[in-house]
């Protein structure tokens, strides 16, 4: 068995954490080539020190110096910049790339990465909602083998035909379902969100995750971001894909055949499962993650998600409906609208107005390249940006 050469990119984030996790109980497959994240210097390190990879990339200038100089002597080289992601990530030494940049900001490493013809695990989402059909385009072109890391998408390929082509569904397939812990407001009465800090919408009661993906689980974005993934990895219809709230996160998502089989993927709620199936797939490795207990983990639960409480997700499925650039926006948007609201200049009920605000606009026309994708995304973050201010002046 060969030794596999590893990017993380993302690697001091919960995604980037957990595969180091996983990446250290196999040693005898993986070999870490390149540990990337944005200006977390310390983390990164530390990181350096116990995997000692080849590269190491800060995007902020000024954390990489300080990285230079705490691993002067080493071999491990340190690149800075956004272009330095791309240039780890298609290295010659890599095999894998775990894509769990956050944001718009891991795109052009992630199609980097397919044009490389690696194995991508894809844990930014934004690549696909932003660049769904120029990235698998990517990928069919030189091979790459894109495998989902969010554990909604991991769990429906796990339960998909195996010899399924990327991006158009098979026949036999009726429809998915992916579920939805609810976050932690699920309960709140709604005239209560208004008031709720970030430390309260990053409380996930499930799952350990960065402060950007927790807010929009609270909201359910992140939900809506999902479907419109969904549609794009797998190629479905926007109708075959449901939504329900499960706020015990065991059953990951279900896949419905049309003789009625129902097939689901059930595990502890911990992020190492999909990232060990992804990073061996398609055998199967230890995770570290204990054994299910259906007994000790009691009744599961589901229900339909309450989108008067939740309006991102309606505004994510309107996005996916309308097409076009849309997705692109909503995304932008959003990221404006959780850091402004990170940073206390945005109430929580005003992330979905900002939002709304924006995709009413309509989106510019753009090309479908990268260059007019991200030339959509600027426009929309501009918006977003007036937006924000608009509301503060408004309370103020």
């Amino acid at each position: 068995m060969s030794v596999q050469g590893i990017s993380v990119l993302g690697s001091t984030g919960s995604i980037g954490v957990s595969t180091l996790e996983v990446v250290e109980r196999h040693r005898d497959r993986f070999r870490v080539v390149a540990l990337a994240a944005r200006r977390n210097w310390e983390a990164l390190r530390d990181q350096c020190l116990k995997f000692n990879p080849e590269y190491a990339v800060l995007v902020e200038q000024g954390a990489a110096s300080r990285l230079s100089a705490a691993l002067a002597g080493r071999r491990t080289r340190v690149l800075s910049g956004a272009a330095a992601l791309d240039e780890v990530a298609s290295a010659p030494a890599v095999h894998v790339v775990m894509a769990s940049v956050v944001g718009a900001a891991g795109l052009t490493s992630t199609l980097a990465a397919a044009r490389a013809g690696k194995r991508v695990l894809l844990a930014n989402k934004e690549s696909l909602v932003m660049a769904g059909s120029l990235l698998l385009e990517e990928a069919a072109k030189s091979g790459a083998r894109l495998v989902p890391v969010d554990s909604e998408h991991n769990a429906i390929f796990q339960c998909w035909p195996a010899d399924s082509e990327a991006g158009r569904a098979p026949a036999c397939v009726r429809r998915v379902v992916l579920t939805a812990s609810g976050g932690p407001f699920l309960r709140m009465p709604r005239e209560r969100l208004g008031a709720v800090t970030p430390d309260m919408a990053c409380a996930h009661p499930r799952w350990v995750m960065g402060r950007k993906i927790s807010v929009d689980s609270a909201t359910l974005m992140n939900k809506g971001l999902e479907c419109i993934e969904a549609e794009r990895l797998f190629g479905l219809r926007a109708e075959q894909i449901e939504v329900l709230v499960h706020p015990q996160s065991i059953v990951h998502s279900l896949v419905e055949y049309q003789d009625g089989s129902v097939l689901a993927q059930l595990s502890n709620p911990d992020m190492r499962v999909p990232i060990a199936h992804a990073l061996a797939w398609p055998e199967r490795i230890q995770s570290g993650v204990e054994s299910l207990d259906l007994v000790r983990r009691g009744p599961l639960a589901f229900e339909a998600p309450d989108l008067d409480r939740f309006p991102c997700l309606k505004l994510a499925r309107t996005a996916a409906a309308s097409g076009g650039a849309a997705p692109v926006v909503l995304n932008a948007a959003n990221e404006v609208a959780v850091g402004a609201f990170l940073e206390g200049r945005l109430n929580f009920t005003g992330i979905a107005a900002v939002i709304e605000g924006v995709l009413e606009q309509g989106a510019p026309n753009a090309s479908v390249g990268l260059e007019g994708i991200l030339a959509v995304d600027a426009w929309a973050r501009r918006q977003a940006g007036d937006r924000v201010e608009g509301l503060r002046g408004a309370c103020a």
